[in-house]
């Protein structure tokens, strides 16, 4: 076999110069993306973006992602147990003359899960007596009778004790629920 010229060796070198120039490209594609990968975990020390919305440097979106997640936490949390605080004696009202009843004679129980809330409902009974005392006196029989009529009834009590709540410096949202125990019409 005859030696290649020297015109042909240099024709056949660039094919392996491209070779050797893509795997080359090749490894700086790699280191780059290595580089800015570890550069990201050390600029952000391997923080989520809900830890650097709290160590402030995450924007204002990042803080709504957090408080929802927060809430979310809080929802996961195990419930206390309900407690009650019984308003006694019942609640008894009269109905205006000639009604078909002549009186409402209502048990009302308060539910709260916290133990404070249940200190602070019987520190603030007279004041949650004389407003639910007041509601349940304006009333008229049709105002009662059906189902739905007490339910409206025991939501607005709710809606009360919760106003009284916040005006004396408790968390309303602390009162989760006005139950009727006891329920008469005469």
């Amino acid at each position: 076999m005859a030696e290649p010229t020297p015109a042909a060796a240099a024709a056949a070198a660039p094919p392996k110069s491209k070779k050797k120039l893509l795997l080359v490209l090749a490894a700086v594609a790699v280191v780059v993306i290595g580089g800015g990968a570890g550069a990201y975990f050390a600029f952000f020390n391997g923080k989520s973006a809900d830890q650097t919305a709290e160590s402030g440097k995450g924007s204002k979106a990042d803080k709504k992602g957090k408080d929802k997640k927060k809430a979310k936490e809080e929802e996961k949390k195990p419930k206390l147990p309900a407690q009650f605080v019984e308003l006694d004696p019942p609640f008894v009202v009269n109905f205006e003359p000639g009604s078909t009843a002549r009186f409402l004679q209502i048990t009302v129980q308060l539910m709260t899960r916290e133990p404070e809330m249940v200190e602070f409902l019987k520190a603030n009974t007279p004041i949650i007596r004389n407003d639910l005392l007041l509601l349940f006196g304006n009333r008229h029989v049709e105002d009662v009778a059906s189902n739905e009529a007490k339910e409206a009834l025991r939501k607005s009590a709710l809606d009360t004790v919760r106003k009284i709540v916040s005006n004396e410096g408790g968390k309303s949202e602390g009162v989760e629920a006005v139950y009727f125990t006891s329920f008469v019409m005469q």
